[in-house]
């Protein structure tokens, strides 16, 4: 297929200080712009990222800022390598609360054998930061992360799982390689993080090598597997990177780095690349086919929900069915995707591409560009 270049040029409606807005009242046609302030981050400190989208100039959200963790709960570590051990790791998950490292002052890998496990009734905040030193790995054989509000062995907490504001679980300044949660039969999906419920958010981290089941039609999330997000809030990504390089991509039956159902994403400054979405026919599946192959980059499905990119790359991404970037089916056609100061390009494979390439959406799906570049 020809490569199309869409660029969307569009007036704003009153002078402000919004991101994007000229003094001719019209919007670049920029991926982003040097206007909108990188650094606001509310409250919170944004800091630098150490991973993410370096174009991306896209001011932070409150709700996106950094998780303040000068008073941790648990430190993993006294100062030596050895001391920051899986285990340690895995035992100051399932305490909960604020979690830091001290594993001295060289970068360290933490190799897990099992996926460490958030208890949910040790929060309501669980934030886990690895100062940009720390990578935790699957090891090629187990997820990393599991959080699940519906899973009665880690504690009921409310009579409605699928709806309530905690545990509110922040990864930030991390690394995660090599997750594999192709062993999971009941909780499939997120070969590094799995969610359900409660509130999560993933900021400054990176996203390398991990996979989940190749097949499925409800099977996604080779990065991230995300479900029943308390009251529809978003989920926020900032400053992040998943995959990044030619060999370093996430992958899963759908949604080679994001998958979820009926969850709303918000992503700012951040990077997709070399991820893929390996199954084939779709959701539900084709006859003959193993289901899947859609969302090379983000695959959303489900009711009500919203896509929100910011001064996001998603690139060099493929699929074998639908979205060779993004996959977005709103059941009851409520859904919309705002793409703004971002670009698209060079996304591979797949069809069913109504209103723009690289992008499957209903025909009503309004889906706004804003200072965009879709090629």
């Amino acid at each position: 297929m020809a490569r199309v270049r869409w660029i969307v040029r569009v007036f704003c409606v009153a002078v402000s200080a919004s991101a994007g807005c000229g003094g001719d009242g019209t919007v670049s046609d920029s991926p982003t712009d040097p206007s909108i302030d990188a650094g606001d981050s509310g409250d919170g400190d944004s800091g630098d990222s150490p991973s993410g989208n370096p174009d991306g100039a896209c001011s932070v959200p409150k709700e996106a800022a950094l998780e303040d963790v000068s008073r941790p709960k648990t430190v993993v570590g006294d100062g030596t390598p050895e001391s920051c051990s899986a285990e340690a790791f895995t035992r100051a998950v399932a305490a909960g609360g604020v979690i830091t490292f001290d594993c001295g002052q060289e970068p360290l890998t933490i190799t897990l054998s099992k996926p460490a496990k958030i208890v949910n009734n040790t929060g309501p905040k669980i934030v886990i930061d690895g100062g940009g030193l720390v990578t935790l790995s699957g090891g090629k054989k187990t997820r990393i992360l599991y959080m699940n509000t519906c899973d009665q062995a880690q504690g009921f907490t409310t009579s409605h799982c699928q709806d309530q504001d905690h545990p509110q679980l922040t990864v930030q300044n991390l690394t995660f390689i090599d997750g594999n949660a192709k062993a999971e039969k009941e909780f499939d999906g997120g070969g590094a993080i799995w969610v359900r419920g409660g509130r999560f958010k993933v900021i400054n981290s990176s996203f390398r090598n991990n996979v989940c089941a190749d097949t499925g039609a409800d099977v996604g999330g080779g990065a991230v597997y995300v479900l029943s997000q308390s009251q529809g809030l978003p989920v926020y990504v900032f400053g992040s990177t998943f995959g990044g390089a030619q060999g370093a991509g996430n992958e899963g039956a759908n949604g080679g780095a994001l998958s979820s159902i009926g969850v709303s994403w918000t992503v700012i400054n951040s990077l997709f690349s070399y991820n893929r979405a390996l199954g084939n026919g779709g959701n539900p599946a084709q006859p003959g086919s193993v289901g899947g192959g859609s969302g090379g980059a983000i695959y959303n499905d489900g009711g009500k929900m919203t896509l929100s990119l910011c001064g996001t790359r998603i690139e060099q991404n493929q699929v074998n069915t639908h979205g060779s970037a993004i996959f977005f089916v709103s059941n009851d056609h409520s859904g919309n995707i705002e793409i703004r100061d971002s670009l698209i390009s060079q996304n591979k494979g797949g069809s069913w591409y109504p209103t723009y390439p690289q992008i499957s959406n209903h025909d009503d799906t309004p889906i706004k560009l804003t200072g965009s570049t879709i090629e």
